[in-house]
This record gives C-alpha cells, sequence and structure tokens, in this order.
C-alpha cells in the first residue's frame, strides 16, 4: 500500500523538525559562536537546532521508508490551548515570577488533554514549580524571581 507524502505522519513530522530547526539556526546566527570552551551566545541555540533539524532527517527518512498514515484529523483545540498556555508562560514569568507562572503552564496546557482533573493537575502544578524553583533557582543560580513581591 502506498501511502500519500501529505498524509504521511513521519515525515510531516520531520519536515516540521527541520523547518523549526533551520529557523532557529538562522536566527543564532546573529550571535556569536565561540568555541566548546567559551561558549558564546550562539553555540547553544545552533547546537539545538543542528540536532533538531539532524532528528528531523531521521524522522522524515523514517516515513518515507515505513510509510505510515495520519489517522483522524488534526485536534486544533487542544494545539491552541498548548501553544497558548506557553505565551501565557512567557507573559506571566515576569509578572507573577517563576513558581506561579510553571504552575499556569501546566494548568493551561492539562487542560488541553481529554481527561482534565483538578486534583491530579494542582498536584502536579505544585510539583513543578518546586522542581523548577529546585533546578533553576536553586540549582542552576539563575536570577528568576519565584514570585511577584520578589521582583
Amino acid at each position: 500500500m502506498k501511502v500519500k507524502f501529505a498524509g504521511n505522519q513521519d515525515a510531516i513530522a520531520g519536515l516540521i523538525f527541520i523547518a523549526l530547526g533551520t529557523i532557529g539556526f538562522v536566527i543564532a546566527l546573529k550571535y556569536s559562536f565561540g568555541n566548546s570552551v567559551e561558549m558564546g551566545p550562539g553555540y547553544f541555540p545552533r547546537v539545538l537546532s543542528i540536532l533538531l533539524i539532524g532528528f528531523g532527517l531521521l524522522t522524515l527518512v523514517r516515513g518515507l521508508r515505513d510509510g505510515v498514515a495520519m489517522e483522524g484529523i488534526w485536534a486544533w483545540l487542544p494545539l491552541l490551548f498548548i501553544t497558548l498556555s506557553i505565551m501565557l508562560f512567557g507573559a506571566a514569568i515576569e509578572r507573577l515570577g517563576l513558581a506561579p507562572a510553571v504552575m499556569l503552564l501546566i494548568a493551561a496546557s492539562a487542560y488541553a488533554g481529554h481527561e482534565f482533573r483538578l486534583r491530579e493537575v494542582a498536584v502536579l502544578a505544585v510539583v513543578m514549580a518546586v522542581f523548577a524553583t529546585a533546578v533553576f533557582v536553586w540549582g542552576l543560580r539563575l536570577p528568576y524571581p519565584l514570585f511577584a513581591w520578589n521582583l
């Protein structure tokens, strides 16, 4: 059975990864690269972009080889909720602080799923806020305020 390229889920995912990696790489060209000892601000984005492009190529080749067709239709509403939750996080981290922004991100993105259970989402949001605080603020010592009153 021959699967059309437009209906091939892995081929489409590979093309999306390649496109996003290429966009990231082009944007990162504005920053100095440095070297592996003294990394510039463009080092990490370029390396990640190259990895994303490579992963996209592997996914594209696998998709063209296996030819797995997409089943069903695009779930536009969950995709919208996930996108909006990321945008909400970006706006909230500056205004509310890291912990509330992470909790909003978890709650908004969990609402995109089929099974939204408030108690489970609340527990996950608190655990992820503590984890983000432990990793980014305490572990890596990044200057993120935890709450708005720490601004």
